[in-house]
């Protein structure tokens, strides 16, 4: 086999010394316009699970990697003169020009072909000449650009201007240090590299960037301005650079990262910030996995389909993660007042890779000096602490999502709605949420959707309210009213979601004349007379909740239901004073929350669901989201819950574990509302992260408790808790104790080769 690598990074180095080492016959070939010793950066960290992937499959490199690696466990969170430490870590890291001659000498004694300052043929001639083509071009691959057809790329870039430095002393940590100057905020990212040299990022928004002036210096000035903003950190002493120049973070996904016999990797292929510290990590691992799938494959293209199977998932992981890093770092500025540990433990979890569980096996004390900030009580894990909502003080921060579940007849709840909410009610959440409850006959969304426009609906829900006050005690029970908008008449979920009725629809009202998808129903839209009887067809639906004895109102104006759709720009078309600028949008649902309000009791708390991006080009805004929130408060709104989507047909969701919580994050900052995180949280760990966090006030979750009704129960008995934000009904208390389970063997390495 002949194969050709265009690039002389760690990833293209690492996977042709694999590449030859697994089989000596190859005829490998490294392209590499640069000299030996030219590279850019200082240190590169890597973790323990990378390194353990290095010493199966080459213990010749991980040995040398050994002998020059800086270990240490402890990061430094410097925020307005207080240092916080958090140990328990793991990091280890040495030069990058260091890492570049272990991984020649290795390439050089193995029979790799290396071509310094030279450029490589063309992908064409190379895909023509060889039988493998690896392309580790980087971030600005001109291979990804000359198949771009095929790769698909997408490249966005950020809000944040950053720079490569270095000082000559190593720091004894991890150290994030915040700036806070006339011009805005700066941060700090250094960590030690070698026993006498530390790699220092310096970061700030590109307004920031601009007032302080950096785009008008020379680099040397830049690079002392630094310095003296960042003396401290740095003992005095002065910062060098290595051809650095201030850049702006650009995130690479590719749709495919292989055509016939040409493969993407590392940065060619993906980059994700270099605030989690993943380049050099991800270009080494995707050696690592093309390397195996080339042995276990009986072809090259059925190994490059393997290799992108295996590590697009990985690699989409990462991505997620450290976006949510980076958009931590772009919006720093609105975490600066918060209590110091506090401060410390959001910066610590920002990826979502870090949570409370493991940073507290990490550091047991730094996370639990953050939780006796917080208010923990001894013993109690943030998601059993109590929240209060006007009247209601709710006994732990697990809310039961509104699901709804088209199972009743005639708009009435049955015994099917008494069993599943008594079930979640019995489960041990400080609330649980009805599903999107209709304000009239046509509102609803299904002929199975549940009501609250007649009294005999009023009286079927006073038994499910009856119920969980009387069997589960200390459990709240909310109703979530609302109307399906242009969204309404249609089938069953599990008969087709969103499709009209064969047959038997009903008219349909929106704020104006726009089908929800192709072939949807046109709905009416709202005159002003009809929109007087909608609002009171909301006043008369909560008065009948309230005599219901449901303890919470939720307003329900998200996911494209009538509320939604004037809150949208691209579903409110209207011109009149209910159109046009989000003033006006807001007018109407405004009218129905205070005409809501004005019947709902007033020891009772209300909150609204809004959709705080419609995932689509020209919608609301994360800015909208913040305006919203703030209009609603205003109003009286005790606590926002903050969803996205389902407003548009053509939306395009970044769906990921906790995708929506950066929302509400958001809008509690901004805004200085509480807040209801809701979306892909499914973990005790993810909760009690996020609460404590401050990312959040109450944590709502779905599809958990459809998997598991007592969710909650479970929850405490896995964390070995009993207090009292939490209490397990009589007759289960017998299986409060966690059942034992069969032990499980953790994955062998991807790829070993012995000595």
């Amino acid at each position: 086999m002949k194969v050709a690598v265009i690039g002389g990074g760690p990833g293209g180095l690492y996977a042709a010394a694999l590449l030859k080492r697994l089989d000596p016959d190859r005829e490998i070939t490294l392209w590499e316009r640069n000299a030996p010793d030219d590279t850019f950066g200082f240190g590169v960290v890597l973790s323990d699970e990378t390194l353990g992937g290095i010493e199966h499959a080459d213990p010749v490199v991980y040995d040398a990697l050994q002998r020059d690696f800086v270990r240490w466990d402890a990061i430094d969170i410097v925020h307005r003169g207080t240092t916080h430490r958090s140990s328990g870590h793991g990091f280890a890291a040495l030069g990058r020009k260091r890492l570049l001659e272990i991984l020649h000498t290795r390439c050089r004694a193995l029979g790799v072909d290396i071509r310094f300052r030279t450029e490589a043929p063309s992908p064409d001639r190379l895909s023509a000449s060889y039988d493998l083509v690896i392309a580790a071009d980087g971030v600005r691959s001109t291979t990804r650009e000359a198949y771009a057809h095929v790769f698909r790329p997408q490249v966005s870039a950020h809000r944040c201007r950053y720079i490569w430095l270095a000082a000559d002393f190593p720091f004894d940590a991890f150290r994030f240090e915040i700036a806070e100057t006339e011009h805005g905020v700066l941060q700090l990212h250094g960590y030690p590299y070698a026993p006498d040299a530390s790699t220092v990022i310096v970061e700030m928004r590109e307004e920031v960037w601009r007032a302080a002036g950096f785009d008008d210096m020379a680099p040397h000035e830049s690079v002392e301005r630094c310095a003296k903003i960042f003396a401290d950190a740095l003992r005095g002493q002065p910062l060098r650079s290595n051809n650095s120049a201030w850049t702006t973070f650009r995130t690479v996904v590719d749709d495919r990262w292989s055509h016939g016999n040409v493969v993407l990797l590392g940065d060619a292929a993906h980059t994700a910030h270099f605030s989690i510290g993943s380049g050099t990590k991800l270009a080494v691992e995707d050696a690592l996995a093309l390397a195996a799938c080339l042995r276990e494959q009986s072809d090259v293209r059925s190994a490059l389909a393997a290799y992108e199977e295996e590590r697009k998932p990985v690699v989409a992981s990462t991505q997620r993660a450290a976006r949510a890093s980076l958009e931590w770092f772009e919006n720093l500025s609105l975490y600066l007042d918060q209590p110091p540990r506090q401060f410390a433990f959001n910066l610590l979890t920002r990826s979502r890779r870090v949570t409370h569980d493991n940073l507290r096996v990490r550091d047991a004390r730094f996370t639990g000096a953050v939780e006796r900030e917080f208010g923990c009580p001894a013993g109690t894990p943030p998601m059993f602490t109590p929240f209060r909502l006007r009247g209601l003080t709710l006994r732990n921060r697990v809310v039961v999502s509104p699901m709804d579940m088209y199972s009743a007849t005639d708009g009435v709840p049955g015994d099917f709605h008494l069993v599943h909410l008594g079930a979640r009610a019995l489960g041990g959440a400080g609330l649980v949420m009805t599903e999107m409850v209709c304000v009239s006959e046509e509102g609803r969304i299904t002929p199975g959707c549940a009501g609250l426009y007649s009294g005999r609906q009023a009286e079927a829900w006073r038994r499910v309210t009856d119920f969980v006050h009387t069997r589960a005690p200390g459990t709240a029970i909310g109703v979530q009213l609302g109307h399906s908008g242009r969204k309404g008449s249609t089938k069953l979920m599990w008969e087709g979601i969103d499709e009209p009725l064969p047959h038997g629809n009903w008219p349909l009202v929106a704020a104006s004349p726009l089908p929800y998808k192709p072939g949807s129903q046109i709905p009416r839209q709202l005159s002003r007379a009809q929109l007087t009887d909608l609002r009171e067809q909301f006043t008369a639906a909560a008065w009948r909740a309230a005599r219901a004895g449901f303890d919470l109102l939720e307003l329900h104006c998200a996911h494209g239901y009538l509320l939604s759709g004037f809150l949208s720009p691209l579903t409110n078309r209207r011109t009149d004073a209910y159109g046009g600028s989000l003033e006006k949008r807001l007018r109407f649902p405004l009218e129905v929350f205070d005409a809501v309000r004005a019947v709902w009791p007033a020891e009772r708390p209300m909150t609204v669901r809004i959709s705080a991006t419609d995932w689509a080009e020209g919608g609301t805004s994360a800015e909208d989201a913040v305006g919203i929130a703030r209009a609603f408060a205003a109003h009286g709104a005790d606590a926002i819950d903050v969803s996205t989507g389902q407003v548009v047909d053509g939306e395009r969701p970044e769906f990921g574990r906790s995708y929506q919580t950066p929302f509400a994050d958001r809008v509690r900052h901004e805004a200085g509302v509480p807040v209801i995180a809701v979306g892909a949280i499914s973990s005790w760990d993810d909760v009690n992260s996020l609460i404590l966090a401050g990312r959040t006030d109450l944590c709502a979750l779905g599809r958990p408790h459809l998997y598991d009704p007592h969710w909650t129960l479970h929850a405490a008995a896995e964390q070995g808790y009993e207090g009292p934000g939490v209490v397990w009904p009589a007759p289960y208390r017998a299986g409060s104790r966690r059942p034992q389970t069969g032990r499980t063997d953790a994955p062998k390495p991807r790829l070993s080769l012995g000595g």
